[in-house]
């Protein structure tokens, strides 16, 4: 008796990682068995076995298989019995080729030219010719999976198991795989009008940017092959009572053809591939059939699209026209069914248009991307391995932000903010992506990272490095902060003060949200004809379209935008309309946001406004509502609040418990750290400050204080007398402990903004040793350690003074936990000192930066200079 066959129990409750092989007797009928084939992406028979009864039916399910793989690379080869037309422009297509191949080299020896000019375009002919086979074999196996029963593509690819094998609360629906066959044909006729609707204007709007006119769609054939639905999630929590949410997993491999034209030029898609998770919400439920008002059918995240160009396009694939064709189809793609960007289908006519397709944001997501370390290096320097020029691009759906390009660093400090609308939290991600830019060839990516927003909005602010993936190596630092929307005028101003602390100008502080229903009665551009008209809102420098109606003077749009709004204040919303044959402006309208602040839950809903520059009876129906960006609560993590608190008591504590005997048991950074910083100038401590009458007499006291006195604390004191409180004063009288002088500065690091602001005020009583040799002082800073190059900073040049004034603000792009680790040089020099033949260093301090003041309230104060130090 032959042994039982080795299977693999796959259970539909586990992750397809817990795969056990088990004997055929001990799989129960609740699992699925899995027979070791194959994978299909090898295309090779394998012998059956003769003496085993059951072994020949398994190689019978592999041939079938197989058949079927055929089959499917079959279609991409021309028919055996092809016309005599055919041939013979096959022959001429191949006979022009060679003549153009041999006229090539010919044309390089007769010209001279270096043999590089033959050599390259081999190199990129070969390259493109395996990349296309490649991607043709991909295709092929891809048709013959989608053409399979869902059983046969299991037992064939064991390592691409459908979803619902490795999500437990992911449930089959072949079922539904089943229905969508019977219903493709006519489902065929609605994408094509879709595609011929929407697409096709859009993608001749953007060619036509890049001065390429004449796009549309000659043909268009969607192809037998229906799409594959892999699992399906229907969500029976945090769902409110009126609508049904399902997650659908969509695998799309089509046998399309479809042919346009670019001018003069003509071209094809074939083999259309896309894959991702598309999200179909049933909303609002209804009591009257069919008991759902409409759909709302989107992607959560940018799927996988692939696609083959053929024709002429193809021919001129290297790349150039070909690479930005296929693009701008990918991105229009996603400004149909990528979030924020949905597509409403109405069930009822009982639910109003404006439920289902004027946006609806949960919130907005502010990303700040810091900085990155340890990129990979791409570029080729002279001594082998150059550096990068590296760039971050960050997606939240088909939301696409780009950071400035760093030229030649692989530790790049961006600083770059950018704000992005969210309409779903469960399911969507942040995507970082991180390129090298060239000029002469495609970017090179140097890694990616996600984030899910859920994270994001459970926390409040998720501030961490990232480690990129797809790359050898390298760290991303990113801040993103979640903000929920309101509909309370007083949220305002704590969003306005918020806005100007981060001295950010992009930042928001509103949200408008416009829903454009109808126009009626518009004027004629042209006479005896109707106009074609769309409609351009605009707030600031933000623009968003409707679709252009044709000959329509009441035309019904119903599409909804939204905009990020710096200050309803002073914001107002534009409105025109054009006839798009003549271009002319046929209507227009202006709204001032603020008024939106004075209406009930600050909004307006389908209200007819009187249009300027058009017909007396000429009116827009549209909706309008202001939402105000609020900050929610922030959770922190345990392990990151106990580690921030211990990291702020030692500072306080190293600030407040120094002792004599410490410091000379100190080190001397230490010793010059803390001494520089006794004031025998201010008779001010932070313990007792005392009221101080604004006259002469003021800068005539003198004590020392026990620790150094905090930034803008400045108030009137409680009595009645007009008194002044400060907690340092703004001229000294000494020349410090060293009679080297005094400079006042105010060092402050904000968290938020993760930056690092030191402000040089002035320098005062420099002594002056020759009365005919004034210095001509200046002050260079330094973060230690390291004393890079791009740490260094340095103001101008004061002529002839012994007490400058600069009042100079630098910035430092600097995390928290580097903030602990590091220490500020101070440099006073002086340019006389260069010619003069002597140091031109006058003196200088270092300050540690690992102290709470400096993080919690800002840092004033003089410090006194220490003699000139060696480097270490």
């Amino acid at each position: 008796m032959s042994d039982p066959i080795e299977t693999v129990k796959v259970s539909t409750t586990a992750p397809a990682t817990q795969l056990q092989p088990v004997t055929a007797a001990e799989s129960s009928s609740d699992e699925v068995t899995v027979v070791h084939q194959a994978p299909l992406a090898e295309l090779e028979d394998i012998p059956p076995d003769p003496t085993d009864e059951d072994e020949e039916e398994e190689d019978n399910k592999k041939d079938s298989i197989d058949e079927k793989m055929v089959a499917a690379s079959k279609e991409e080869m021309p028919s055996k019995k092809s016309s005599a037309e055919d041939s013979i422009l096959s022959v001429i297509y191949t006979a022009s080729k060679k003549v153009f191949i041999v006229g090539s080299i010919y044309l390089v020896g007769y010209m001279g030219w270096s043999i590089a000019w033959l050599i390259a375009p081999v190199i990129l002919s070969v390259a493109r010719d395996r990349w296309q086979k490649s991607t043709k074999h991909k295709r092929s196996i891809a048709k013959a999976s989608a053409l399979a029963s869902e059983k046969e593509v299991i037992l064939a690819r064991i390592d691409e198991l459908p979803a619902w094998v490795y999500f437990p609360d992911v449930e089959r629906c072949e079922w539904l795989n089943k229905i969508l066959k019977q219903l493709w044909p006519n489902a065929n006729h609605y994408a094509r009008t879709l595609v011929k609707q929407t697409i096709e204007p859009n993608v001749a709007e953007s060619l036509a940017f890049y001065k390429l006119p004449g796009f549309r769609f000659d043909r268009i054939i969607l192809g037998t092959i229906p799409p594959r639905i892999g699992g399906v999630k229907v969500y029976d929590y945090n769902v409110a009572r009126n609508e049904i949410i399902m997650d659908l997993d969509l695998f799309y491999a089509s046998d399309c053809d479809i042919n346009f034209y670019l001018g003069a030029m003509k071209g094809g898609i074939k083999d259309f591939q896309i894959h991702g998770w598309i999200r179909v919400v049933m909303k609002p439920l209804i009591r009257t059939m069919p008991l759902v008002g409409g759909l709302q059918i989107f992607f959560l995240n940018n799927p996988n699209i692939d696609f083959n160009l053929v024709g002429i396009i193809d021919f001129m694939d290297m790349p150039g026209l070909s690479d930005l064709l296929r693009r701008i189809i990918v991105e229009q793609i996603g400004n149909i069914m990528v979030l924020p960007n949905k597509l409403p289908i109405s069930l009822s006519d009982e639910v109003p248009a404006a439920s289902l397709k004027m946006p609806e944001p949960e919130g907005i997501l502010r990303i700040h991307v810091v900085e990155a370390k340890d990129l990979m290096k791409k570029d080729i320097g002279m001594l082998g391995k150059g550096k990068s020029d590296p760039y971050a691009i960050v997606n939240v759906g088909s939301q696409e932000f780009k950071t400035q390009i760093i030229d030649n660093n692989v530790n790049p400090k961006w600083d770059y903010w950018c704000e992005a609308q969210v309409f779903v939290e469960l399911g969507q991600y942040v995507e970082f992506q991180l390129f090298d830019a060239d000029e002469t060839r495609k970017d090179e990516p140097l890694g990616r990272a996600t984030i899910e927003i859920v994270n994001v909005v459970k926390r409040g602010v998720v501030d961490t490095w990232l480690t990129l993936e797809e790359a050898k190596h390298g760290l991303l630092h990113v801040r993103l902060q979640w903000y929920k929307l309101t509909a309370e005028p007083a949220d305002l101003q704590a969003a306005l003060m918020e806005t100007q602390l981060l001295r950010v100008t992009s930042m928001s502080t509103a949200l408008l949200i416009v829903f454009i229903d109808s126009a009626r009665h518009l004027k004629s551009a042209r006479s005896n004809a109707r106009p074609d008209p769309y409609l351009v809102c605009s707030v600031g420098k933000q623009k968003q379209q409707t679709a252009m109606i044709m000959r329509d003077d009441s035309p019904v749009w119903e599409q909804g935008f939204t905009f990020l709004v710096g200050n309803p204040d002073n914001d107002t919303l534009q409105i025109k309309i054009y006839d798009q044959k003549t271009g002319l402006e046929i209507g227009q309208y202006g709204y001032v946001i603020a008024c939106l602040m004075n209406k009930e839950n600050m909004e307006m809903v389908s209200q007819p406004f009187q249009l300027q520059k058009s017909g007396p009876d000429s009116k827009l129906i549209m909706s309008l509502a202001l939402r105000i960006l609020k900050k929610v609560d922030i959770v922190e993590d345990t392990d990151v609040t106990s580690e921030a608190s211990t990291i702020s008591q030692l500072a306080r504590a190293a600030s407040v418990k120094q002792s004599p005997s410490a410091q000379d048991k100190g080190s001397l950074r230490d010793i010059q750290s803390q001494s520089s910083r006794l004031s025998s100038e201010s008779p001010l401590t932070e313990e007792e400050p005392i009221a101080l009458k604004v006259s002469s007499d003021t800068m005539n006291l003198s004590t020392t204080p026990t620790r150094s006195p905090k930034l803008f604390s400045a108030n009137l004191a409680g009595s009645g007398d007009s008194q002044l409180t400060h907690r340092f004063p703004d001229i000294t009288s000494s020349a410090g402990e060293n009679g080297l002088g005094r400079i006042q500065l105010s060092i402050h690091y904000t968290v938020q903004r993760q930056k690092l602001f030191i402000t040089i005020h002035k320098i005062m009583n420099i002594p002056l040793r020759d009365p005919t040799n004034i210095p001509d002082p200046y002050v260079k800073l330094y973060l230690l350690p390291g004393r890079s190059k791009e740490s260094k900073r340095k103001t101008v040049v004061v002529k002839d003074n012994c007490n400058p004034v600069y009042d100079a603000t630098f910035e430092y792009l600097i995390s928290m936990a580097e903030l602990m680790q590091s220490e500020l040089e101070v440099t006073v020099c002086t340019q006389k000192g260069f010619l003069s033949g002597g140091s031109p260093i006058i003196g200088m301090l270092k300050i540690s930066l690992n102290e709470a003041d400096i993080i919690e309230n800002g840092l004033n104060t003089w410090f006194d200079l220490q003699p000139e130090q060696k480097h270490d």
